[in-house]
């Protein structure tokens, strides 16, 4: 036989392999993770750090191990949840290790001094090696530079918020390095340029990114729509903010809206309003959890569609600006008033009857919303509000809102103030928007901050409507948009860039995007 036609053959054969080991479903699992603290706020020793970061990972190997035992392939581990996030720029570094490219091939557990010392992904490695399953962990990076690059911080090094993953060999096979830093995060240096991780399995083609990302374009948006990953790992420390960024709620939607699975797994620290887990996929949440009561954390198990594109049941394209477009304002007692949530400054109109129609407007958006009550409480107020603007106080990026929210009391001032108990239920709503946007995510949230799984559906003329009534009193029905190119130049970055690079099967590749 010649030389090529075994190559072929070879290739046949490897193709047959994969085919056979393709999963249609997986499970997967995310653990929200009670993160023990460092108990000072001064630096420490490598010693130190370690033992703090060992503490957790024992914690985190539980977890890893029970997944496991229920068959889990893949288990997603929060945000800061090995060594918290109580840090300046000095007193993180005994924390950081040197993360390779996933490119050389490297398993720490097998070789854990290849790159220096490196005992945390040693032990990671060693996790998903003895249970067999994949591994997501964010730890932190550090890599050192010299005059010659003119970014270099005075200290001689960079240091990034990074996601790792292990295979079940061990071996890591993604790295990424958080591109969007929340406004607190002082102790990282933003990378140069955006990322767009992927890596293939049997069960789907997966991306990560981190927390403050899934607001952006970059990497978020791309990883779902360009890249055509099915399942996002999505490591977070997320504090909740009512009335429409609580964890749960947002992330629920955002699957819904990209139309991919998205693993979410948030630290659990009530002080800091953080909680809020779930497994999510294009239809809704699968299983997740939001329990700011409790000190606990934790571990989430489901069944996901290893590939929901290819399920005869995926959603449907939606044009989110089609029925709204096409229909008048609606007439009749709708006077509006100015109210803030938070900085951002809505138009409101009371709901002042049981059932009705409404339309509010702001700027280039019209909202409509046709209502039925059933159980109206004589001390709560509705209101049908529209948000056109620019949201963040330093970070400034571009919001289209939609929303029938409850006020937080009878007193319209407090409209839009955070509300976390309601006793209204709705007997139908129909939500829509002149959106100017394809990225809008739909949003329902119930008293007790708590999800409506199969309650509801959109329609592909953009409807976000009830299907059979509220089971449980409403909080808000919202349609949150994203115009990414309305965004403002990032004031923390002093350039842009054009050409980035996404890795793929081990490989770096330029990938063309729009300037931010």
């Amino acid at each position: 036989m010649a030389p090529s036609q075994t190559l072929v053959c070879a290739a046949v054969l490897a193709l047959a392999v994969l085919q056979a080991l393709a999963s249609d479903t997986f499970i997967a699992v995310v653990y929200e993770h009670t993160v023990i603290l460092p108990r000072t706020i001064h630096k420490v020793s490598p010693d130190d750090a370690l033992a703090l970061m060992n503490r957790n990972m024992d914690v985190l190997e539980g977890a890893i191990k029970e997944a496991a035992q229920q068959g889990a392939r893949i288990i997603v581990t929060p945000e800061d949840g090995i060594y918290g996030w109580v840090f300046t720029r000095e007193t993180i570094y005994p924390y950081l290790e040197d993360i390779p490219d996933p490119e050389v091939n490297w398993i720490p557990c097998t070789d854990p001094t290849r790159f220096g010392r490196a005992p945390v992904q040693e032990r990671l490695s060693c996790m998903a090696r003895n249970n067999s399953i994949y591994v997501v962990a964010n730890i932190g990076d550090k890599k050192p530079c010299n005059s010659s690059d003119p970014k270099c911080p005075s200290d001689g090094r960079y240091q990034y918020n990074t996601d790792v993953v292990f295979d079940t060999e061990g071996k890591l096979v993604a790295r990424y390095h958080k591109y969007n830093l929340f406004r607190q995060e002082t102790q990282f240096n933003y990378p140069k340029e955006p990322e767009f991780i992927t890596f293939e399995t049997p069960f789907g083609k997966f991306g990560i990114f981190t927390c403050f990302d899934i607001l952006f374009r970059e990497p978020a948006v791309v990883l779902a729509t360009e890249l055509q990953v099915d399942t996002v790992l999505f490591p977070t420390a997320w504090m909740n903010v009512l009335p429409f960024l609580t964890a749960v709620e947002f992330h629920s939607a955002w699957a819904m809206g990209m139309g991919v699975n998205l693993l979410s797994a948030n630290t659990h620290n009530t002080i800091m309003s953080m909680t809020g887990s779930g497994l999510f996929t294009p239809h809704g949440p699968a299983m997740y959890y939001y329990n700011s009561k409790t000190k606990e954390g934790r571990l989430l198990v489901a069944e996901l569609s290893a590939r929901p594109r290819l399920s005869p049941n995926y959603p449907a394209a939606v044009n989110w600006s089609s029925y709204a477009t096409s229909v008048k304002n609606y007439s009749g007692e709708n006077k509006t008033f100015p109210g803030a949530v938070r900085r951002d400054i809505f138009t409101f109109s009371e709901l002042k009857h049981k059932a009705g129609n409404h339309t509010v407007c702001q700027k280039d958006l019209c909202c409509h919303l046709t209502y039925q009550m059933s159980n109206k409480s004589k001390d709560e107020v509705y209101v049908l509000g529209a948000f056109d603007g620019l949201h963040g106080s330093v970070i400034k990026y571009h919001w289209q809102i939609c929303t029938l929210l409850k006020c937080k009391s009878t007193d319209l001032s407090t409209c839009g103030q955070p509300s976390e108990t309601a006793q209204t239920k709705f007997a139908m709503f129909s939500l829509s928007g002149t959106f100017g946007t394809n990225y809008v995510f739909p949003e329902v949230l119930y008293s007790g901050v708590q999800l409506a799984p199969g309650e509801f559906e959109v329609l592909s003329d953009g409807r976000l409507q009830s299907k059979n009534g509220t089971s449980k009193p409403l909080l808000t029905v919202t349609l949150f948009g994203r115009c990414y190119e309305k965004d403002l130049p990032h004031p923390l970055r002093s350039f842009l860039w054009t050409t980035v690079y996404f890795r793929k099967q081990g490989k770096a590749e330029p990938f063309q995007i729009l300037e931010l």
